[in-house]
């Protein structure tokens, strides 16, 4: 028998070289001569042709094969992040030349088109040519091929290792020996795909090592992979913000006389407003208050349209871990020029507003500064402070800066009661990392008057913001939060109605119908139950062009202006404000304008992809905490229900995980939906939204962030479904495990 002849692919970048080099070669038969494509290895050669031309690479008519001088009729283009909404232009994917520069694609979409592509995505479009003018027609938005990937190094006995990948859907690939960059057995790595080998099997190449995959940081770049999100700065970029000189005051009015102080977690790097307050000694407004609210003028730094500004725009937001910030800016900005740093001259927007002693506001007035925080503080700084335990720090700001700010905040809380917004109970837990990246303790912290004081400042910033462009007819991105849907009230009625308890049944439905309901579940300790209830009733904030108000806060006009260092959004809304009231020339630009729609949609987008990222490495850092707690017994409540089970959150930590409805019990239970509860059709023992329950782990997935629990505790005993229609089985009923009192 004929020993197999055996040989590899050649890349990509040989096939076109060849065919730009050696005319000769005409066809597919050619190309496999010229690279001995023998037995077993022609069919994986014909699948990278076809994936050449499909890429556009190659070019075929009839049987020949070229390097295209034109874009093939179908081909693969990506949009530019800043390319003009309204005359998007696009690029080749993939271009034959390196001396020739790629065509540029005109996008043409009418009204009614079945794709919609925008800027920053990549499209398959089918091509045509008028003259030298390429035009496209999108036939599908395609995902963009990630340029890395992560994943644990498993060493060979041959040398070298596999890559396994966080994510399922990935497949595992070869990594050669010399390839590892000292990767070692178990290591969590980033890597790049090099080459495709003679099976198609990727191989890959160690870039970046990032250690331990029980450690936060390495936890935290799972999820940055997994949803595409942006963290690193090109050199180009932090070249740019590293030459950045700090803004003079020029034209800015001279606040610096002004004692702001900045109040923030204790671990915050960057800070955005800085707040002071004094009584208003007009005697038209007796027992008034003046608050003054200065925000960190990035506008003077991002300027529209320069390539910090389109990085920003691309990012969105920024995201936050529990020990690691992925910035929207270079940290040259976010931490240094733009943040409100103790002691320093820093240029701002700022805003004088004015307040009777009922906290209605009379009066508002926007303006470009220069000022100097003269202090910063913790939340739990200043809490302590007005609680009578000041320190050092804080002992001479208590007279002159905090309890002014206390008496202007009680003034404004009493109009903010007034107003009625939504008063959900929603306590985040708090995770503390040891020196290690590892985690030490999971904890829900209280949450403090200072905490409520600055969110009541910072609202009734953004509201004048919102005002005052509307009244100077500018375009805005309003913050939104849509009134409950139909269906949703129907179904947080029919649930009331589980707990003997109503809602309104009125069609304009206030925040403060939900409020009472809510005061009416705490007097019943209820409130678990309800509180959850009420959260899964309410819509999602969003950004809009389009302004329909914020049913949450129950507010007519609102807009995102006081946290410009870590959201698009705010930036948007400084540089309105700059133009609407000649505060420069470094406004809000044509470009800005145009994109307005696009810019909302992206922004709620990126805005729902961080929330994701923190979750997801949440959930896998209190796995990680947890997987050394197997068959440990807990307190927690039923947070949520779907037909295949429960997931139950734990008070202490605030840990997250599932029950399967089939370990309940012998019994079978039964989702009930307009009860949100899981029901068994015999016993009638009845585990609802909200109950607390006992529950043991009994399995821990830290790379999926995913617990399982059995419960241990008794539900509530109500009438078994069986005999609520249908006869009721006579078979004597047994728990097929022990159950604690």
């Amino acid at each position: 028998m004929a020993k197999k002849h055996i040989n590899t692919l050649p890349t990509k970048e040989q096939i076109l070289e060849l065919l730009a080099n050696d005319k000769t070669i005409k066809g597919k038969r050619d190309l496999a001569r010229a690279f001995a494509i023998r037995g077993e290895m022609r069919a994986p050669f014909k699948l990278l042709l076809r994936e050449m031309k499909n890429e556009g690479l190659i070019s075929r008519s009839s049987k020949d094969l070229s390097a295209p001088s034109d874009l093939p009729s179908v081909t693969v283009l990506e949009i530019p992040e800043d390319a003009d909404p309204e005359e998007m232009i696009a690029y080749p994917t993939k271009w034959h030349s390196e001396k020739a520069e790629k065509p540029t694609v005109i996008i043409k979409t009418t009204k009614n088109a079945r794709v919609s592509p925008a800027p920053g995505d990549n499209i398959l479009a089918r091509i045509s040519k008028t003259g030298t003018q390429y035009f496209a027609q999108p036939m599908k938005i395609i995902n963009k091929i990630k340029r890395a990937q992560i994943g644990i190094i498993r060493l060979v006995e041959k040398g070298g290792a596999r890559l396994i990948p966080v994510e399922r859907k990935q497949k595992e690939m070869q990594i050669a020996a010399s390839n590892l960059a000292g990767a070692k057995d178990g290591d969590l790595v980033e890597v790049e795909i090099i080459i495709s080998g003679r099976m198609m099997i990727p191989s890959a190449k160690v870039i970046s090592i990032i250690g331990n995959p029980h450690s936060e940081g390495a936890v935290s770049m799972i999820a940055l992979h997994n949803l595409e999100i942006p963290y690193r700065f090109s050199k180009a970029i932090k070249d740019q913000a590293q030459n950045l000189k700090p803004v003079e005051q020029g034209s800015r009015e001279d606040w610096l006389d002004i004692p702001f102080i900045t109040i923030d977690p204790e671990t915050a790097k960057d800070h955005d407003d800085a707040v002071f307050a004094k009584a208003d000694t007009d005697p038209k407004n007796t027992d008034g208050h003046i608050v003054y609210v200065a925000i960190a003028d990035v506008s003077a730094y991002v300027i529209s349209g320069s390539d910090i500004d389109k990085e920003a725009y691309t990012r969105g937001n920024s995201v936050y871990f529990p020990d690691r910030v992925v910035p929207m800016l270079p940290e040259r900005i976010s931490n240094n020029l733009c943040s409100l740093v103790e002691g320093e001259q820093r240029p701002a927007m700022a805003l004088k507003m004015i307040f009777d002693n009922e906290g209605n506001k009379l009066s508002h007035q926007f303006h470009r500064v220069i000022i100097r925080s003269n202090a910063k503080l913790s939340y739990q700084q200043a809490q302590s402070a007005i609680d009578g335990q000041a320190d050092s720090i804080t002992v001479p700001l208590l007279e002159t800066t905090l309890k002014p700010l206390w008496a202007a905040y009680s003034a404004m809380a009493k109009a903010r009661n007034k107003r009625g917004p939504l008063e959900l109970d929603l306590p985040e837990k708090k995770i503390i990392l040891n020196d290690k990246g590892m985690v030490e303790r999971i904890f829900i912290p209280p949450r403090l008057e200072a905490h409520r004081l600055i969110e009541e400042m910072m609202i009734a910033a953004n509201v004048c913001a919102a005002q005052t462009l509307e009244q100077s007819k500018s375009p805005l991105l309003y913050r939104v939060h849509d009134v409950p849907g139909r269906e949703k009230l129907i179904a947080l009625r029919e649930f009331l109605a589980s707990l003997k308890m109503s809602f309104s049944k009125s069609d304009a439905i206030r925040p403060d119908h939900f409020n009472q309901t809510l005061r009416s579940a705490k007097k019943n300790d209820k409130s678990d139950q309800v509180n959850e209830m009420v959260l899964r009733s309410q819509s999602q904030a969003e950004y809009s062009p389009i302004n329909y108000g914020h049913f949450g806060l129950n507010l007519d006009r609102y807009a995102h202006f006081t946290s410009p260092i870590r959201r698009y959004s705010d930036l948007i809304i400084h540089r309105a404000l700059i133009s609407a009231l000649g505060l420069g020339d470094d406004g809000l630009s044509e470009f800005d304008i145009q994109r307005l729609s696009l810019t909302a949609q992206h922004l709620s987008s990126t805005e729902r992809r961080a929330m994701a990222a923190e979750r997801e490495t949440t959930d896998r850092l209190v796995a990680y905490f947890m997987s050394d707690k197997i068959n440990a017994i807990f307190k927690g409540r039923i947070a949520g229900l779907v037909k295949s089970g429960l997931f139950v959150r734990l008070h202490e930590s605030g840990a997250d995980g599932f029950v399967p409805a089939s370990s309940l019990g012998s019994d079978y239970f039964r989702y009930i939906e307009d009860q949100q509860a899981m029901i068994g059709e015999r016993t009638g023992e009845r585990f609802q939204l909200g109950d607390n329950v006992e529950v043991k782990l009994l399995e821990v997935a830290p790379l999926a962030g995913a617990l399982r629990f059995e419960v241990v505790s008794r539900g509530e005993m109500v009438a078994p479904l069986k005999s609520r229609g249908a006869k009721r089985s006579a078979k004597p009923y047994k728990r097929s495990r022990r159950r604690t009192k």
